[in-house]
C-alpha cells in the first residue's frame, strides 16, 4: 500500500472515530445527530485546527476531543437547562465558539449573540458564522462590561452562558445583567468549582439572581467532569451593575 493509500485510509479512521465519539457523547446526553448537524459541526472543526496555531483558539486540536470536551461539553447546556423554542442566548468570552456555535447548531432555532473582546478571536467567529451559514448567530466585539449595560442587550436573553471566563462571584457580574426576570445565567466548570460557590452565591443575590443549582456531567471516554452551574434571574439587575470594563475581576462582588 502507498503512502497516499495511508493517508486516505487514516484519514477515514480519524473522521469514524470523530463521528462515533460524538455520536456516543451527544447520546448521553439524550441528544440525536442530524446529518446536516454532523456537517457544521466538521467543518467548525475543520475551521478551528486550520485557524487555532495563528489565533490560540484552544489547547484541545485533537478530532475525538474536540468533539467530547468541546462540542459535547457544549451541549451539556441543553440537558441543564430547557430552552424553549426561539429563545435567545448569550455567549459571554465565546473565544473559539464554545459553547455558543455548538449550541447554535444543535438548536437551530435559538438565537445566538457570541460576545467576544478580543478583536481577532471576534472575527474568527464571523468568518465561521457566514461560513457555516448560521444565519440566527451575530458577533459582537465587546466587553461583556460594555454590552450589560447597552440597552439593546440588557435583560434581552433567556439564556446567558460562559466557559471558563472567570470565577462565579465574577461571572454572574458578566451574565445576570443580560438576563430577563425569568432567563437564566449559565456558567460551565470542572470539578474542583466548590470554592467558587459561596462568593457566587452572594453575587448571584446581589444582581438579581437565585440560588446556584449544579448540575454533573460525566463525558464519556474519560474525558472528564464538567459541572454546570445554573442561577435563574428572579428580580432586577441593580442600574450599577455590571461595573465598568475590569472592575469585576479586580474586586470580586
Amino acid at each position: 500500500m502507498g503512502a497516499g493509500e495511508d493517508k486516505v485510509q487514516n484519514e477515514v479512521a480519524g473522521q469514524t472515530a470523530w463521528k462515533a465519539a460524538l455520536v456516543e457523547g451527544l447520546a448521553a446526553l439524550g441528544l440525536t445527530l442530524r446529518s446536516d448537524q454532523e456537517e457544521r459541526l466538521a467543518r467548525y472543526l475543520a475551521r478551528l485546527r486550520a485557524e487555532n496555531e495563528r489565533l490560540n483558539l484552544t489547547a484541545v486540536v485533537e478530532p475525538v476531543e474536540v468533539a467530547l470536551k468541546h462540542f459535547v461539553d457544549s451541549a451539556t447546556v441543553l440537558r441543564a437547562v430547557e430552552l424553549p423554542p426561539g429563545e435567545s442566548l448569550a455567549d459571554v468570552g465565546s473565544g473559539g465558539g464554545f459553547p455558543g456555535v455548538p449550541l447554535a447548531i444543535l438548536r437551530p432555532d435559538l438565537r445566538v449573540t457570541l460576545i467576544e473582546a478580543n478583536r481577532k478571536k471576534a472575527a474568527f467567529l464571523g468568518r465561521l458564522q457566514v461560513e457555516l451559514g448560521l444565519e440566527q448567530v451575530t458577533v459582537v466585539n465587546a466587553r461583556a462590561e460594555e454590552v450589560g449595560r447597552q440597552a439593546a442587550h440588557r435583560e434581552r436573553y433567556g439564556l446567558a452562558v460562559a466557559r471558563a471566563v472567570a470565577p462565579l462571584a465574577v461571572v454572574w457580574e458578566y451574565l445576570l445583567p443580560l438576563v430577563r426576570v425569568g432567563g437564566t445565567a449559565v456558567a460551565l466548570k470542572g470539578p474542583g468549582v466548590a470554592e467558587e460557590l459561596p462568593p457566587g452565591g452572594r453575587a448571584a443575590k446581589v444582581l438579581g439572581g437565585g440560588g446556584q443549582i449544579i448540575h454533573r456531567f460525566l463525558l464519556p471516554r474519560g474525558a472528564g467532569e464538567r459541572q454546570v452551574v445554573a442561577v435563574q434571574k428572579v428580580a432586577a439587575s441593580p442600574a450599577q451593575y455590571p461595573r465598568r470594563p475590569g472592575v469585576p475581576a479586580k474586586k470580586p462582588l
